[in-house]
This record gives C-alpha cells, sequence and structure tokens, in this order.
C-alpha cells in the first residue's frame, strides 16, 4: 500500500495510492478542500485508508468517477459520503447489468456493505466531471470496456489513463468483432492527450513522467500483433501477460481482414 502525491500545487493536489492487488490505482483531485474520487480501490482494508486520508486532509468529496465497469473501477466505502459517482453513459449501463454479479468478482470475503455500495455510478453524458475546481474534461472511447473514459487535468497536464497505457500489463482489448479495432482508435483518441500530459496515472501500475514512452509502448505492441509479428516487449514476461498475449493473438487472427488503420 503507498501514496504519492504527484501534483503539490498550492490549489490543485492530486494524490495516487497505488493498492496491493494488480498494482491498481486510484486518485484524489484535491482543491479548495473538496475532492473528486477516481476509481477507489481495492481490499476493504485500502478504501479505509482512502476515507482515514481524506478525514485526514480535511477533504470533502463531491463527486467519484469509475473510469469503466469493471469491479475493481466501481467500488466505494461509506466514508466517501454520498457525493454523485459518475461514469460514461455506456460505462454505467454496462456496471448497473453486471451489479448481480459483483459479489461474486468480489468474492466471499468481501463486506456486504461494501458489495451493496459497488457498481451504483450514474451516467454523466458530459464532456466534463461536474464540480466547482479545475477542468476534469473526459475522453470517452471503447477499448477495453465499453464507454472507458480518461481524465484529462489540463491545468496540471495530468492523464488518468483508466486501464490503458500500463508498465505492468498489454493492451487488453475487449472481446467482440471490433475489440482491436476500437482500441487502435482509443489511441488515437488519446495520443493528443498524452503528448500534451508531463504525467500518466495509469489504472494498473506506476505513474509516468514519460507518457509518450507508455502510449508508443501499446501502439508498437498492437500493430506487432496485427501484422503477424512477434511484438518485442517486457511486459510479455510479467504474471498473466501470456494468456493475455495468446488471446489478443487469437483475435488478431481471427479479424485480419477488418482493415483496421494502423497509422491512426
Amino acid at each position: 500500500m503507498s501514496w504519492r502525491e504527484v501534483v503539490t500545487g498550492p490549489d490543485l493536489r492530486v494524490l495516487v495510492r497505488t493498492a496491493r492487488r494488480d498494482r491498481t490505482t486510484a486518485t484524489v483531485i484535491a482543491w479548495a478542500g473538496r475532492a473528486v474520487l477516481v476509481d477507489p480501490s481495492w481490499d476493504p482494508d485500502e478504501l479505509a485508508d482512502i476515507a482515514d486520508r481524506l478525514e485526514a486532509e480535511r477533504l470533502t468529496v463531491v463527486a467519484g468517477f469509475a473510469t469503466h465497469a469493471h469491479h475493481d473501477h466501481v467500488l466505494w466505502h461509506p466514508r466517501f459520503g454520498s457525493a454523485p459517482r459518475w461514469a460514461s453513459p455506456a460505462a454505467a449501463d454496462r456496471s448497473r447489468r453486471d451489479r448481480p454479479g459483483l459479489a461474486v468478482a468480489l468474492g466471499p470475503d468481501f463486506p456486504p456493505e461494501l458489495v451493496a455500495l459497488a457498481g451504483d455510478v450514474r451516467a454523466l453524458d458530459a464532456d466534463r466531471i461536474p464540480w466547482d475546481g479545475p477542468e476534469l474534461r473526459l475522453v470517452t472511447h471503447r477499448a477495453h470496456s465499453p464507454g472507458h473514459t480518461a481524465v484529462w487535468l489540463p491545468d496540471a497536464r495530468v492523464l488518468l489513463a483508466g486501464d490503458m497505457l500500463s508498465d505492468v500489463e498489454l493492451p487488453l482489448p475487449d472481446q467482440g468483432p471490433h475489440a482491436l479495432a476500437d482500441h487502435e482508435h482509443a489511441l488515437t483518441l488519446l495520443h493528443p492527450y498524452v503528448r500534451r500530459a508531463a504525467l500518466l496515472v495509469p489504472g494498473h501500475g506506476t505513474v509516468s513522467d514519460a507518457p509518450m514512452d507508455r502510449w508508443a509502448a501499446d501502439r508498437n505492441y498492437l500493430t506487432a500483433v496485427l501484422t503477424g509479428a512477434d511484438p518485442v516487449d517486457p511486459r510479455l514476461t510479467l504474471p498473466g501477460m501470456s494468456e493475455v498475449h495468446r488471446d489478443t493473438v487469437r483475435q488478431a487472427s481471427a479479424h485480419l481482414d477488418d482493415g483496421l488503420d494502423l497509422d491512426g
């Protein structure tokens, strides 16, 4: 369990907490005693630790945001309060449909009171998170999960990428006939924000001060897979990634005739 304050300005602050499981990140965006909480995670004691930090910093949560509808990104704790918890319309719809299965996904030891809060997000059909603080722009795409959304902080030049651009996970395309094309399109959509970013916060892994390196790694990996080449990527040796790679190669083999635009 670790905290890192990645933006330390006198007004806007950004704190990132990394969980034990899968190096999952939670982000606190703090301004004038208020906070927006993005993807709080993971285990009950870690959610409580986030609540402790909010109390110690005297921060009131005014909004939550889930970058996508997977169970490890739609968690909450009663001590965070009753602020609106947002997600893109597609992610909110997916979360609503998946809520009955969250107890199984979270495991039998997950407290019922936290299971009851998981996935309870509202659809936000907007390009910004509504609050009184600095702009939090939303960049929504279809890679990895329907309605997957990155959060761009232009004042701080920080990009919260969700489950994209990780140093510990290969690209994780969704299933379906257009999944790889959706992932390619998402990388193209994110490119101008990554190019401007000073810091990148992935949903899993470490904060990077070289965001374009992360973007290039994902693009190069997908380009190799989609052209039948063997990718050279250190993430292939990490736990679980050989299975992910096999599945992505299988998808690419099944859809080589889709005419994907690899140049963006």
